[in-house]
Parts: C-alpha cells; structure tokens; sequence
C-alpha cells in the first residue's frame, strides 16, 4: 500500500467503524468491525507501525484496554516506581520510555477512534511527563547527593530543585508529540554538605543535565520528551540552572515583553518553595494596575511571527500562521496579562480556562468565547493528528491532496472541501476575533453610545504656527464656542514639561487622543440633556476630556487603554457631557476607565450574590496583606460606582432606584470589611462576633447617593466584666473606621459619622447591647428617636442585629407626650434653619422652608406621635411610604400625603442633578417650586406646629 493511500483508507476506517460502534441497530457486528479497525488503525501512524512490530505484545495491551480510558497505575505508577526503586538510572531512562510507548499509542488510539476528548488526550500527556520528570529528579538528584551532599544555603537549610514546566506543560495542554519547555531553579546559592562539596549552583547545573539526558536522550527505546531550555533568564547563553535571586533580578531588568507571555504559565512541578516563586513571579507577568501596554507587546510578537512566517512558510501552519492555536492562545494571555493582577481569578495557566473566566465576567463576549473554545478544539484535534503520523512536533498541513483528504477523514468529514471549508471558517473566526483585540480592525466593537468616531482632523506635528493655525480652523469648524481659547490650552499643554517628560510613544498617543477628543466632542455635546451643561457645551466638554488626558498621560497604561480602544472614547464623552461629577470622579480614579469597555457590565442591572462572590474572591487572594485588601475594596466600590453613575445618566435609574443600589454597595462594603477585620484579631477557628453594625440616616433609611457619609453606631453583646470581649470589639470598630475612612493609594472609600452613638462624640465607641438599651429608654433625646426612625441593622450577628430591630419598634412604639414632641422638633428644626442659613432669595430645596427635611420631620413627627395605635408606622420603609401608609391610617388625608410625595420626588430629583454638576446644594428659583413649598409648607403648619 502506497504512503499516501494508507493515510486515506486508515483515517478513513475508524470513523466508519466508530459510527457503527455507536450505532444500537448493529450490535456485535459493530463491536466486531471496531476490533477489525484496530489492525487496520496500526498503518496510520508509521510510529504505531515501528512500536507495534518491535513489541507485539503492545498491540494486545492496545485492544484489550481501548474501551477505557488508560489505567494509569498499572501502565505508568508501578513500572516507574519499580525502576526508581531499583536505584538503577539506566533501567529508568529505559522504563520512561517504554511507558511512553504505551501511553502513547493508547492515546492515539483513543482518540482517533473518537473515543477520547481533549481534554484525556492532554492529560494524558502532561501527566506522563511530570510523572517523568518527578521519577528522573529524584533518583538523580538521590545519587548526586550521596557523591557531593545536600546543597544547603548559609544557614544549613536543604535546598530544593525546583523544575518549571512552561509552555503547553505549564498550561496543562501538553500535545501528543510535543517539546516541553522547562526552566531549573533553586531558592538560594549555597554549598553541599558532603566531603566532596560543589557549589549549589554546579549541583543544580550537573543535575539538570542528568535529567535532561533522562527524558530527551535518544536510545533504542527512543526518547521520552524533547527538552527545550531556552525559556531561561538569558536563554541558551545562561547557566542551565539560576537562583530565586537571579530570576528575580533578571525579570526586573532584563524581562521582555514576550517573557510575561511565557511566564503567565510556568508551572512549578518540582521540589518545594512554590508559593515563594509565584511571589517571586506574578509581579513579573501580573501589574496591580490594567496594564494596556501589553498589546502592544502582543503586536510586537506577532509581527515577530509574522515576518518569519513569510521566509519559513506558515500559511499552512494551524499553530504559527494566521487563525491558528497560538492566536487564540495569544487573545486569552493579553487579556489575563492586562487584566489578571486586578482580577485575580484571571491568572490560570490553561487557554481554555482562561477564555472561559474571561467570558463568565463579559471581558470577551460570550460569542466569542465560544468561537474560540470550539476553534481550540478543532485546531488542536487537527494537531494531534498531524503528529501521529510520525511523532513529529509538527504543526504544518500536508501538501499532496491524498494526504490531505486521509487528514480530512480522520477528523470525521466526508470530503476533503468539507474540511478545509471548516478550517477556514475557524481560522477566519479566529483571526476577526485578534484582529478585533489588537486594533487592526473594529470587527465585534461594541459601545453603550451611537456617537461616532472620526479619523483625526488635526496634523500631529503643532510645533509650527501653520499647524496651530490649522488647529484653530479646525476648532472653528467643529463649533467650538471659543477655539483661540482651547487651542491656547492644547498647544500650552504640549509645551509643558509634562508633556517634554512623557516617553515618545505616550507623546504620540497623546496627541492622537486629543485630536480625537476634538473630533467627537461636538457630537457627544449635541446629546446631553439640557441640565448637563451650559450654552458652551462643546468647549465645556473638551476641556473636561482633555483635563482627564492630562490627568492620566503619565501612566503610559491609561493612553494605551483609550488608545487601544477608541470606541470607548464616544461613552466616555458622553459621560463627562452629562456631569462634572463624573469627571472629577474619573480623574481621582482613572483606573474606571477600564470600565468603559464593557458595556455589557457597566449597563447591567447589579448583581448582588455575584458582587459579593466577587470581592470576597478578591479579598481573599490577598489574605494577610491589609493594605492590598483596602486598596481592593475601594477599587470595587469605585467600579460598583462608575457602573451605577453610567446606568444613572443613561436614564436606566430613577434616583430612587439608585439610591438603593448605592445603598446595598454600601451594606455589601461593611458586611464583608466586618468579617475581615475580624479575621486580623482573632484565630481562624475563632466564632463570628457578637457585633453588630446598624445604620442611621441616609444609610438607614436606603436613600445614599453619591458620596454619602456612612452613620453608623456599633453595639457588642458581652458581659461588664468581660473586658477582653471588650476590648476585641473595640479594636474591631476601631480597625472598621480605619479600613472605611483612610486614604490609600486607591483612594477613600466611606467618610463616617459615628456621633448617633449614646452620648455621641464623647461617648464610647461601640456600645454594649443592654447598656444601649438603657440609655435609649432612660436619656435618649428627641432627636436621637427621630434618628432612629431611619436605623436598621445591617452587618453582623443576626441574633443581635434582630434584638436591635426589635427594640427599635418598642422604643418609636412609646405613648409619648404630643406636646413636647411637637416643641421638640420644632426647635431642633429651628437650629438646622441656624446653623445652614444663606443670604439670597434663591429655595434650598433640602433645607428651605417647603423643602425635603420639612417633609422628613413631618414624618418623623406622626410615626412618633402615633406608632403606639399604628405600629406599622414603626416600619422603615422610607418616607415615600410612610406618608402612604400615615394617609392610609387617616393621620394624614390622601391629598396632602401626594402633594407631600411628588414635592418629595421633585427635590430629591433637583437634588440629585446638583450633584451630578457638582454643585454644594440644590438651589433654585423658588417660583419652581412654589406650589409643591406651599403644600409641604401648609401639612407642616397643620400636622407638626398646630398639633397637641
């Protein structure tokens, strides 16, 4: 039989005889063709052929096991472990191999009878050669200790012999036939302690060429593994083994780019210390920060691979040539590499995992995850075959078409145009999807805005006075209200300093960016409400956008992301269009920028089971480092932030509805900051505490907006003389406010008000629960009961949290004297009136006379004048139902409690707005609001001053 005709009929038959096999109608006479297969199956692999005739005996192994998958301990576990036991390294160089013999045939068989997925294949592999690996380190590494001793370092301590696996190995998706990348290390330079010593650097060097002849030496059993050592600090000009010392200085100074890539999957399989080498290496591969300059590291890669494709001829190589296994593995790492220190559930080292938890957090559009993973398996599948043949690390498809049509039928297609059309619309899929990644083309973009993006109009070169000439013409022709005024600014900007002491590529993107900024700016302008900005809008939006420029040109990172992502730049426009707030809100915190390139996240409605799953992920991966915990809370309640703020101003949100956003980010924020500053005081296996965390005011009563300070009051359960509880609470609730209120490099998280607590500033911290009881019952002012109208529990112990809650209905339920409620609160009024009075004739819509604390205090009044008839009215619901329910119990006639709510809604809608334009309060002309001050004005003459 003809070579090429024993590719087409062998990689013909198993798939005919596999659809037999499955096929109940057949029965035995499919088992029987699936038997006959196997001898026919021998000529599709010359490999298979040479193995089989020089041990007949493999072929009876091969159909007695086929139907399942190996048995790992009987074929690999047991004969290597009788070699390693027989000291002798010849007999384990030779049993290696004859174990690879096995494994391999039986995994080809497996799988080219349909019979075994990827995922057996590849673990098959890898787990042969780290099973390899372990066998051949140990009984050399045995005997090299008993001729030279233990290497030790300084202070005595055994040193271990780490091997790295890189690559495919490090990933977990090691090929049929294919080279494993490794890289030796030891943690520290030494001697041995033996009578002949050697340096710790000779042993480990000496040692690891012992291994390397035990795997990737050629003998008439053939070989186990190719070893490839050029993944090492310096290559193949450096010493075959380094210490931790000098990898880490090595990747300081001298990491590339395409080294992050190869590290983002070292796999440590050897020896010990692998926690301290990933210390070692995740700063290397993973930024604390987005890093976009990864892509253009990619770029740099694959134009690397590119240009030798066209001299070595990778067209038709599923690996190297466009569409094929490496760009879908270089699509998943650049994210993980951008991505993966803020996102630690991103730093896997397989491909498939790494596209699957980029798609579970949309950072890849579902789509095109599951382009890429079935793409994966194809490729992959194709690979394996490719190397069967001759068990050649190849990844190129043959030329001749008899070959080519064998190589077709082993992947289960009729035809050979059946195929290669399959081929090519995966190739093609693959290659949209890193085109789309890497900026070649838009193919897939997606954007929360319809703004569109224009080709700069501006030239870069503005150091000449035609170029600032054409600027302002520029400038004039898209609308700008005043373009002598914003080019003076631009081209001031490009003569600064800060601009001389920006890198060229950062100038360059800088000034892209701003012609960019210029070209979208009119259209961003054009959409924005009529409250967003004033009768300059166009100029007003550049400045805000190009402002946040300035703000972030000195980290390289952030031009690369707007860089990398122009169709971010049309949300972000319209973003900073809509709010000054959301400008000095990114210009604090420009890692959210981040954020604009998802859309399907940031417009999504709040998950919150999957927003506490996430940051207690996050938190978690730092446990230990309080500093990186607080820094991770802040930037999730940042992004929690951003995220609402987009949903607010593209009108998703009423400002009801995200005040209760803002107010479970909020509660989410304690509850977890509680149980890990709990965990820094006490012991792993130490019960939660008796601690709960209760809210007042805005947070009490579900309606925080944008930077609302956090009122809280601690209460413990313990008893007097129990002064160590004591003293563990308090330095809970003292580490609480500290994770909450300082500054760090992420920035602030919650300001706190902690005065609510029983004799406010001058009383304790925490409260104990029955104490708390007392004082409320026995000294509590008015005005702390009117606080307690708008309290709840919650974060802490549930028992104690249920007693408050409780207790609050009891104490708002007392009879209480009408009178002096009513002078009570009158007079606290008053003092508010003194303490926020302003000149002019403008209405404060909060604090006014008619505004929104006159509408609180109303309902503060009839829940405490009336809770003990109606004890619904204990219920905090917020003062929207209040008012309801207080019209439904007749306290209140149904008129007053709607002019009262629509008054309510109006203000804190006018309110909210302010704050978007960052304004101190809400103040307008009071003929805006006349008749809602009147009516709020005529129920509190009626309801509060005229009552007794």
């Amino acid at each position: 039989m003809g070579h090429n005709k024993g590719w087409l009929i062998v990689l013909w038959f198993p798939c005919f005889l596999l659809c037999l096999r499955n096929c109940p109608h057949f029965g035995n006479i499919g088992k029987h063709f699936f038997d006959m297969d196997l001898s026919q199956a021998l000529s599709f692999s010359a490999y298979a052929q040479r193995m089989t005739a020089a041990r007949p005996n493999y072929r009876a192994a091969w159909e007695a096991a086929l139907s399942s998958p190996l048995d790992w301990d009987a074929v690999v576990t047991q004969p290597i472990a009788a070699a390693s036991a027989s000291g002798d390294t010849d007999k384990l160089a030779a049993v290696l191999r004859q174990v690879r013999q096995r494994v391999m045939l039986h995994t080809m068989a497996r799988d080219l009878t349909g019979a075994a997925d990827l995922d057996e294949v590849c673990g098959n592999m890898g787990r042969l050669a780290t099973d390899a690996l372990l066998a051949a380190v140990a009984l050399h590494q045995t005997q090299l200790v008993e001729t030279r001793g233990q290497p030790c370092n300084a202070e005595g301590k055994a040193q271990p012999f780490i091997v790295v696996g890189m690559g495919k190995l490090g990933g977990g998706e090691l090929n049929v036939s294919s080279d494993i990348d490794l890289v030796f290390l030891y943690p520290e330079e030494g001697e041995t302690d033996g009578a002949r010593p050697l340096s710790n650097h000779e042993f480990f060097v000496r040692l690891g060429q012992r291994v390397i002849a035990a795997l990737d030496e050629v003998t008439a059993d053939g070989f186990v593994f190719r070893v490839d050592m050029r993944l090492r600090p310096y290559g193949d000009a450096s010493p075959l083994a380094v210490s931790f010392d000098a990898l880490e200085h090595y990747l300081t100074a001298q990491g590339r780019m395409w080294e992050r890539y190869a590290w983002l999957k070292a796999q440590p399989l050897t020896g010990g210390e692998h926690d301290e080498l990933q210390q070692l290496i995740a700063p290397f591969v993973y930024r604390k920060y987005l890093d976009f300059d990864a892509y253009e590291g990619l770029r740099d890669v694959r134009e690397q691979i590119r240009v030798q494709g066209k001299t070595r001829g990778y067209a038709h190589n599923i690996k190297l040539g466009s569409g094929g296994i490496r760009d879908i593995e270089f699509i998943a790492q650049a994210q993980q590499i951008v991505r993966g220190g803020r996102v630690p559930a991103l730093q896997l080292h397989g491909t498939r995992a790494a596209l699957r938890a980029l798609g579970e957090r949309d950072l890849l559009p579902r789509e095109a995850v599951d382009e890429l993973l079935v793409a994966y398996d194809f490729l992959r599948r194709l690979e394996h075959r490719l190397q069967y043949r001759d068990d050649l690390a190849t990844q190129t498809l043959p030329e001749d078409e008899a070959s080519l049509t064998a190589l077709a039928h082993s992947m289960n297609f009729a035809t050979l145009a059946a195929f290669q059309e399959a081929l090519t619309a995966h190739r093609q899929k693959v290659t949209r999807r890193f085109e789309a990644l890497l900026g070649y083309d838009h193919y897939g973009s997606e954007t929360i805005s319809s703004l569109p993006t224009t080709q700069p109009s501006v030239s870069p070169s503005w150091n000449t006075p035609e170029a600032a000439e054409l600027l302002r013409q520029t400038l004039v022709a898209h609308r700008f209200d005043d373009p002598d005024a914003i080019a003076d600014r631009i081209l001031r900007a490009r003569e600064s300093k800060r601009y001389a002491a920006l890198p060229e590529r950062s100038r360059q993107r800088f000034d892209a960016l701003t012609q960019q900024l210029i070209d979208i700016a009119p259209a961003a302008a054009s959409t924005t409400s009529s409250t967003a900005a004033s009768s300059n809008n166009i100029d007003t939006l550049f400045l805000r956008l190009f402002t946040l420029l300035e703000t972030i040109s000195r980290r390289s990172v952030y031009l690369a992301l707007l860089s990398e992502h122009p169709h971010a730049l049309p949300t972000l426009a319209r973003l900073l269009a809509a709010s000054s707030w959301a400008a000095d809100y990114l210009n604090r915190h420009p890692i959210l920028l981040d954020e604009l390139l998802t859309p399907q996240i940031l417009l999504a409605e709040p998950d919150w089971i999957a927003w506490r799953s996430e940051l207690t992920q996050i938190l978690d991966a730092h446990a230990g480092d309080a500093e990186r915990q607080m820094d991770e809370l802040r930037h999730f309640q940042h992004a929690q932030t951003f995220r609402l703020l987009a949903q607010d101003i593209a009108g998703q949100l009423t400002v009801e509805r995200l005040a209760d956003h803002l107010t479970a980010l909020a509660d989410l924020i304690l509850e977890i900051t509680l149980a890990h500053c709990w965990r820094t005081l006490v012991s792993d296996d130490a019960p939660p505490p008796r601690f709960a965390i209760i809210g007042y005011g805005k947070l009490g009563s579900k309606e925080m907006s944008y930077g609302s300070d956090l009122d809280l009051v601690f209460l413990y359960d313990a008893g007097d003389d129990d002064h160590e509880a004591i003293t563990r609470y308090t330095r809970l609730a003292q580490r609480m406010n500290t994770w909450l209120t300082s500054t760090t490099a992420a920035g602030n998280l919650y300001a706190t008000d902690l005065r609510l607590r029983p004799d406010g500033s001058s009383g304790l911290l925490i409260s104990r629960w029955d104490a708390f009881v007392r004082y409320q019952h026995e000294k509590a002012w008015t005005f702390e009961h009117q606080a307690l109208t708008r309290a709840r529990f919650i974060a802490g112990d549930n028992a104690l949290g249920a007693a408050f809650m409780r207790e609050r209905a009891a104490l708002l339920q007392q009879p209480r004297d009408v009178e002096a409620l009513r002078r009570d609160i009158l007079a606290m009024r008053e003092r508010m009136m003194e303490g926020h009075a302003h000149s002019g004739a403008l209405f404060d819509v909060k604090l006014g006379r008619g505004g929104m604390v006159d509408i609180e205090f109303i309902v503060q009044f009839l829940v405490l004048s009336n809770a003990h008839r109606y004890p619904t009215l204990t219920r905090n619901t917020g003062n929207v139902a209040l008012l309801t329910a207080a019209a439904t119990l007749g306290l209140i006639t149904a008129a007053e409690a709607d002019a009262a709510i629509q008054a309510y809604r109006l203000y804190r809608r006018q309110q909210h707005a302010a704050q978007l334009q960052e304004e101190d309060s809400a103040r307008v002309d009071p003929a805006q609001y006349e008749s809602e001050r009147e009516a709020v004005i005529a129920l509190w003459k009626k309801r509060v001053e005229e009552a007794g």
